[in-house]
């Protein structure tokens, strides 16, 4: 990875951190209240957006000039996370997803960066989005059977085949590898069968889900550098 795919790659954990304070600024100031810890709040997030936007920056320097058009599109989707975490409804399936599927821009982003091919560039969208797309329907789904909620087991299937016929319509255009199409499908399985059988605990389930994004990632990486 080169210098300006490294900075955007920077870039994207800070925004991850600091997510958490400027969510604290939001909800008070959507409450109409500004107290102590929204001051700190503030303070921490506007430190941590003034270092990413200098990141992006010096990227932008040296980078491919490409790279803007993927954090673009994926703009109306962290703004519809920012919206609902403003309301205090962060926990529902929409924000969520939109959340997830805009932060995967940056793969494309650092991708573009650093002068890959387009399609590679959106190719690396479409496994972390179609990843993240199937993942979070599928732990929402053995929280809510943990938990004793109403729950509907299609809601993870839907998402499972989505996932799987995106990364499969992704390798058919050649952007996505095929060992990263076929990690997405044995995940999906994997999801499919596991929510027929007895929940597990909700910190297993985080740490399985974690564990298949991460293997997926590194599938990935190594079938692009191939």
């Amino acid at each position: 990875m080169a210098w300006p795919g490294l900075s955007l790659g920077v870039a994207a954990m800070l925004a991850f951190l600091a997510r958490t304070p400027l969510k604290l600024v939001l909800v008070d100031g959507w409450r109409g209240r500004w107290l102590t810890r929204t001051t700190v709040a503030a303070q921490v997030a506007g430190a941590e957006l003034l270092v990413l936007a200098t990141l992006v920056t010096a990227a932008a320097l040296t980078a491919d000039a490409r790279f803007w058009w993927p954090l673009l599109a994926a703009a109306p989707l962290v703004a519809i996370e920012l919206w609902f975490d403003m309301r205090s409804r962060s926990r529902r399936l929409l924000p969520e997803l939109a959340g997830t599927v805009g932060i995967g821009s940056v793969a494309a982003a650092i991708a573009l960066a650093d002068g890959n091919d387009t399609v590679v560039a959106m190719g690396l969208w479409i496994v972390v989005a179609a990843r993240a797309a199937a993942a979070i329907p599928y732990a929402r789904t053995q929280v809510f059977r943990t938990r004793g909620r109403p729950y509907q087991l299609w809601h993870s299937d839907v998402a499972q085949a989505l996932a799987v016929l995106a990364v499969t319509a992704g390798w058919l255009v050649d952007a996505v590898p095929l060992a990263a199409a076929v990690a997405i499908a044995a995940v999906a399985m994997f999801n499919v069968a596991a929510v027929r059988a007895a929940p597990r605990p909700a910190k297993i389930i985080g740490f399985q889900q974690m564990f298949f994004g991460v293997a997926v990632v590194i599938v990935t990486a190594i079938a692009v550098l191939a």
